[in-house]
């Protein structure tokens, strides 16, 4: 973590506390096939491999890669998802407050500078605001 502010605790999404359930339960199955090679210093953690130790950030990386190609999606940096995350918050109307408290940062601009892209459809509707705003009709 790179600040203070990065240390959070965020509620699970229904799906992924699914996933991560059957994860740990694929994990305490092999804990009871591999017995005494299984490496149980880190029961505690859900990102384990098979015999049970933890997997290295570039495992992740990587094996990102292979999940975009597999599904025919463009390549993208892991690190993307924050941008994507924070643009479909943004696009579904969820306030710039509750996004940087979401990604973890200290600061506001970072969120709206940085990660807060806008889509097409966000621009369409600023510009009808401003018409109304405005109150033009849309007639010469």
């Amino acid at each position: 973590m790179k600040t203070k502010s990065s240390y959070r605790t965020l509620p699970l999404i229904p799906y992924i506390e699914g996933v991560l359930k059957a994860e740990a339960a694929r994990q305490e199955e092999m804990r009871k096939i591999m017995r005494g090679s299984y490496n149980k210093a880190y029961s505690e953690y859900v990102c384990v491999d098979a015999m049970g130790n933890l997997l290295k950030p570039q495992y992740i990386t990587e094996h990102f890669k292979v999940i975009l190609k597999q599904n025919g999606m463009r390549p993208i940096r892991f690190h993307d998802l924050r941008h994507s995350c924070a643009s479909l918050m943004l696009a579904n109307g969820v306030p710039m407050k509750m996004i940087q408290d979401w990604l973890g940062h200290s600061d506001m601009g970072t969120t709206a500078n940085i990660y807060s892209h806008l889509d097409a459809n966000s621009k369409i509707a600023s510009a009808a605001t401003i018409g109304n705003a405005l109150a033009f009709t849309g007639e010469g």
